[in-house]
C-alpha cells in the first residue's frame, strides 16, 4: 500500500512557477495533514493542531507573499510529523518520536524501511521540485533567491520567546545581513539574526541543499506564530516582510547581484 493514495497526491504543490520575481519561496512545514494510510500517528486533535504539527500561519503568509511579490512559491502538503522535510533522510528527527511535549506513537520504533517509504512519498518529490524549479531559472540566465517561510510557538518546554521575526542564515549571511539592515532603518523591533534557532541547530538544511551548492542568495524565515494566527496579523506580516525583501533585493542589486560568491 502507497503512504500516499493517489487521490491524495501529489506531497507538494508548485504557485506562479513563472513568477517574475528573483524570489522562490519555500514553505516546508505548511500542512498539518496527515496521508490516509497513517491516520493521525496516534495523536489527539489538540496536538494535531499545534505547532508540532506543522508551521502555523506560515502557509497564509507564504500564499501572500507569493501574491505580492509574483514569486514562485513551492508547499509541503503533508505534516512534517511524517516527513519533516526540513531534515535529510539520515536525521532521526526527520521522523520525530517526540516533538516538544508531546509524544508521537506513530513514529516509535519506524524500520529503516518505514523511513525509507517516507522519504521517497515526501522529502524526495519535494525537493527534486525545487532543484527543478531553480535549476531551470539558471539555465535560462535568471538570478534565484531563496526564502524559506516558517513560523514557532511562543512558550518552548515552557520557556518565553519574545523575538518577533528570525532572520537565519548558514554560511553564506549576505541575503540575511541585507534583510536585517534593512529591518534596522525601518525601527523594526524584535527582528533578530538566527533566533529562536540557528545552524547549530540543524535547521537549514534546505538552505544548504538548495542556496549554498549553487552559491546563490538564501535566507530562512521564522515568524513568531501568535503573531500570524489570523488573517490580520497575516497581512500585517507578510506586508512587513514584502518589504525587507524587496530592500534587500534592492540592495543586492547595488552590490552587484549575490548569485556567484
Amino acid at each position: 500500500m502507497a503512504l500516499i493514495d493517489s487521490s491524495e497526491a501529489p506531497a507538494f504543490t508548485v504557485a506562479r512557477a513563472d513568477g517574475e520575481s528573483d524570489v522562490v519561496l519555500i514553505c516546508e512545514h505548511a500542512s498539518n495533514a496527515m496521508p490516509r494510510a497513517l491516520g493521525t500517528l496516534g495523536l489527539d486533535l489538540a496536538a494535531m493542531e499545534s505547532h508540532i504539527a506543522w508551521d502555523i500561519g506560515a502557509a497564509a503568509v507564504a500564499r501572500r507573499l507569493s501574491v505580492s511579490l509574483d514569486a514562485a512559491l513551492i508547499m509541503q502538503r503533508f505534516s512534517r510529523l511524517v516527513y519533516d522535510c526540513n531534515r535529510p533522510p539520515e536525521a532521526d528527527d526527520a521522523y520525530p518520536e517526540q516533538s516538544e511535549i508531546y509524544q508521537v506513537p506513530g513514529n516509535a520504533g519506524l524500520s529503516a524501511r518505514d523511513k525509507a517509504l517516507r522519504a521517497e512519498a515526501l522529502y524526495y518529490p519535494f525537493h527534486d521540485a525545487i532543484d527543478a524549479l531553480i535549476d531551470g531559472r539558471l539555465a535560462a540566465g535568471r538570478d534565484v533567491v531563496l526564502v524559506t517561510i516558517h513560523s514557532f510557538t511562543p512558550v518552548y518546554f515552557g520557556k518565553q520567546r519574545d523575538c518577533a521575526l528570525g532572520i537565519l542564515h548558514d554560511a553564506d549571511s549576505r541575503f540575511a545581513d541585507a534583510m536585517l539592515e534593512s529591518a534596522r532603518e525601518a525601527g523594526f523591533e524584535g527582528v533578530r539574526r538566527n533566533d529562536p534557532y540557528g545552524p547549530q541547530d540543524g535547521v537549514t538544511h534546505t538552505l544548504r541543499k538548495h542556496g549554498l551548492t549553487r552559491k546563490i542568495a538564501n535566507v530562512m524565515l521564522e515568524i513568531r506564530n501568535d503573531l500570524i494566527a489570523d488573517e490580520r496579523g497575516q497581512a500585517e506580516w507578510a506586508d512587513r516582510i514584502a518589504g525587507l525583501l524587496r530592500q534587500a533585493l534592492d540592495r543586492r542589486q547595488l552590490a552587484g547581484g549575490l548569485r556567484h560568491g
